[in-house]
Formats: C-alpha cells, structure tokens, sequence
C-alpha cells in the first residue's frame, strides 16, 4: 500500500513538471514577441518624432520668424539627422560593452528630457536644444533594439520579429500625420500636443521595458569574456576585420542612399507636395498618411510574411524598383491628383519591403555579436551625416533648383541602392546567427577585449 501511495505521488510530480516544462514552452513565442515589440517601439517614437518636426516646422517657423536657413539647421540637428548620428556612435559601442538593455533602460529618460524642451520651447534655442536631445536619446536605442530583436527572435522567423520593428516605424508616422490633420486648427498649440502624445508613449514603454531580460546571445558572450574594453578599441577591432568593413560597404551601399532620400522625404515632403501644386496643409498630411498606411501593411504583408520564405534579393529588388519608379513620376510626370496619388502609393509599399527593413535584418546578421550593435551605430551615423548635410540644403535647393534638379538628385540616389542591394544581398534565410557568425568568421569571433590584446585573426 505504502509504496503503491508513493508511486502514484512520484507519478504526480512527474506530470506536473511535464506541465510546467511544456508551459515554459508555450510561453517562450508569447515572451519573445512581448520582448520585441516593446523594444520595437523605438522606431514608432523615433519616426513619429521626425514626422511631429515635419508637420510642425511651419508653425514655428512663422512663431519665430526663422529663415530657410535656420530651419534647415532645425530638422538636421534633430532625430532625423545629425542628433541621431550622435546618439549611434557612443549608443552602439556601449551596447556592445554594457549590454542591451542598458540602452533601452537610460535612452527614453533622454527622450522625454528632449520632448519637455521641445513642448515648453519660447525660443528656437530651446527648441534645437529638445530635438538635440530626442534626436542623440532615438540615435543610441534604434540600433540597440534592432540588436536585441534580431538575438532574440527565432533563427526561422527572424525577419517577422525584425520586420515588427519596421511596422512600428511606420505605424509613428501614419498616426503622427493622422493627429496632426485633427490639430491642425489649433496650429502650434497643436504641435506640441502631438509631441506630448510622444513624450506619453516613451514614459509608457520605458515603463514595460524595465522587466524585460538581457539577450541571450550577449549574455552568453559576456560570460566567455568578462573583460571589459574602451570605446576606441571597440571602434579599432571593428574596423580590424575584413568581414567587418566589407559588409558595413555594402550595408552603406544599400541603406545609407536610401535613407538620405527617405529622411529628405520623412521631414521636408510638405514643401516638395507645395512645389508640385498642392499647398493645403491638410491635404499634404492626408497624403502621407496614404503613404504610411500602405508601408505599414506592406511591412506585414510584404516583408514579415515573405523575409523568411522567398529570395530576399528578390523582394529587396522588388522594394527598391518600386521607389525609384515612385520619385521618377513624382519629379517629371505633370502635376496631378493621379499622379500623387500614384506616388503615395507606390512609395509607401516600397517603403514597407525596401532598405531599411532588410537593412535592419542584414546588419543584424551579418556582424558578430562583440560588435554588432557597435557597427549599427556606425553604420546609422554614416547614414543620419548623410541626411543631415542635404538636410542643411533642402529647402533652399527646393526652392532654386526645383523639384526636377533635386528629384534627378533622389533618383540616382535611389539607384545605387537598388544596384548595391539586387548585385549583393547575402543569402541568410533560416540559418542561425552563430551559424552565419561561423561561415563569415571562421569561427567564433573574439571580442574585442581579446582581440584587442593580440593581433586579429581570421579575416574571412
């Protein structure tokens, strides 16, 4: 009898670990996706924070009585340009030394810092001095939430995870442009409203993400080598390997271009809609919200359904075809509703499959993990400097060369993207990333701490 009563009970534990076992099981998806769509949410604050600066730029310009000049210094020193260079440069090294979520944990206090200037500004001073800061605060998270997704997210899904981020990026705009339509009366009253919407969201998503973990893959990096190295020897080892700056080329090539003309597009394409007819303020941003509405279901129904299923050199040509064909219209076919419709269309699916999701999957991929996030901050530097240099020019271009001479300008930046991306895409689908790690490396790549001490090895 006694041992019949304990081998039942034996059996009862054993069931029940079973049960937990296969609940931590199920439970693992539901916490990865928690994981990534809390952090993706530094891409929504980021890009509504540059389309908050492009529908308010007006209204403070005439507040404060500033030239083209001076709004050009406004949108460059901002989280579309050079603010969020800043950011990249110190935020992706010291990701790679700190961990993760030391980022996601420190960069939206920044933020919300920023928005406060920005929201109570008087002068322009303090309202260069609140996109600065908003701009350094999205410049450092972007990068380290691209890292943390792409390390969290399942080896066979991973473009889905990643491609979450690209949704929130798109989904800040449609709703930022969709506010600014219902505010517009109030005019700049309105503007601040909107980046007190901002200043909302980044207090409630730094709230979510104080519980979340350290990834995994950095962790166990760290474990292998807990010493800890300088920014500069980070930058040095980086840049020490032939695997490294090959692809941080080719991921220049194809985001970089790109993203010169989409920051240009993201911040100043009120002006280009007034210079191709349409003046109405409420118009412009009923127009880019058709424009963000069709990148955001095209990033669920183009990439995150297809990016781990078919080529993604084809449906990276596919995206990078469309939005040259998009700007071809816009800048030479006669000025029409038809054609700007076509342009909101074809732009915004482009937009939804192109460089920027298949950049941030790639340049998660294609680095190890002791400087990933490290040459993302590099990488989203050289781009944003790009951006904020033609930022600086934009308007004043628009104004004396015409929608013609800078629309030549956007398409030939548009086509080596598309060139760089369609020649070179890696061909990454399904594989793990210590796999992808070991066929680009050789091996395991040492971190910086020991590479540093030694000279480097395995430039494959």
């Amino acid at each position: 009898m006694r041992r019949g009563e304990e081998n039942r009970e034996r059996s009862k534990k054993g069931n029940a670990m079973t049960r937990t076992a296969d609940q931590r099981r199920s439970l693992v998806p539901d916490h990865r996706w928690r994981s990534t769509i809390s952090v993706a949410m530094s891409n929504y604050i980021e890009a509504g924070s540059i389309i908050a600066i492009a529908a308010s730029l007006g209204f403070w310009q005439s507040a404060f009585h500033l030239g083209d000049g001076i709004v050009g210094v406004l949108a460059a020193f901002s989280p579309n340009a050079f603010g969020a260079a800043i950011g990249a440069i110190i935020g992706g090294p010291l990701c790679d030394r700190y961990g993760r979520k030391f980022i996601y944990t420190y960069d939206l206090l920044l933020y919300m810092l920023g928005m406060l200037f920005v929201i109570f500004a008087v002068n322009v001073a303090l309202l260069q001095t609140g996109f600065l800061l908003a701009g350094i605060a999205v410049g450092a998270g972007v990068p380290a939430a691209w890292t943390y997704i792409a390390e969290q997210a399942p080896d066979g899904r991973r473009a889905a995870h990643v491609g979450t981020a690209q949704l929130a990026w798109s989904l800040g705009p449609m709703i930022g442009f969709l506010l600014a339509v219902i505010v517009a009366p109030l005019g700049l009253l309105g503007s601040r409203l909107i980046f007190a919407e901002l200043f909302v969201v980044a207090g409630v998503t730094w709230w979510v993400r104080r519980g979340l973990p350290e990834s995994r893959i950095w962790n166990d990096q760290k474990e292998n080598d807990a010493r800890s190295v300088s920014l500069s020897q980070s930058l040095k080892v980086l840049f020490s390997r032939k695997a490294n700056w090959t692809a941080m080329l080719f991921l220049f090539g194809i985001y970089a271009f790109w993203n010169t003309v989409a920051g240009q597009a993201g911040i100043f394409m009120p002006r280009v809609y007034a210079a191709s007819g349409f003046t109405s303020v409420t118009e412009q941003d009923l127009i880019q919200v058709l424009v963000w509405f069709c990148t955001s279901l095209f990033t669920y129904l183009g990439f995150m359904k297809f990016g781990d299923r078919m080529s993604r050199r084809t449906l990276f040509a596919v995206g990078a075809g469309m939005a040259i064909v998009a700007w071809v219209v816009l800048a030479f076919a006669p000025p029409s509703t038809a054609v700007l419709l076509f342009f909101a269309i074809v732009w915004g699916i482009s937009a939804g499959i192109g460089a920027q999701a298949f950049y941030s999957l790639w340049t998660s991929e294609l680095f190890a993990t002791p400087y990933r996030a490290g040459a993302q901050g590099v990488l989203f530097t050289a781009a944003r400097l790009m951006v904020g240099f033609l930022s600086l020019w934009f308007p004043t271009l628009l104004t004396t060369i015409g929608l013609h001479g800078l629309g030549s300008l956007i398409i030939g930046l548009l086509a080596v993207s598309f060139l760089v991306g369609t020649i070179w895409a890696p061909e990454t689908r399904g594989k793990s990333l210590r796999q992808i790690e070991a066929e680009r490396y050789g091996a395991p790549a040492e971190s910086p701490a020991v590479a540093g001490s030694a000279p480097p090895a395995g430039t494959a």
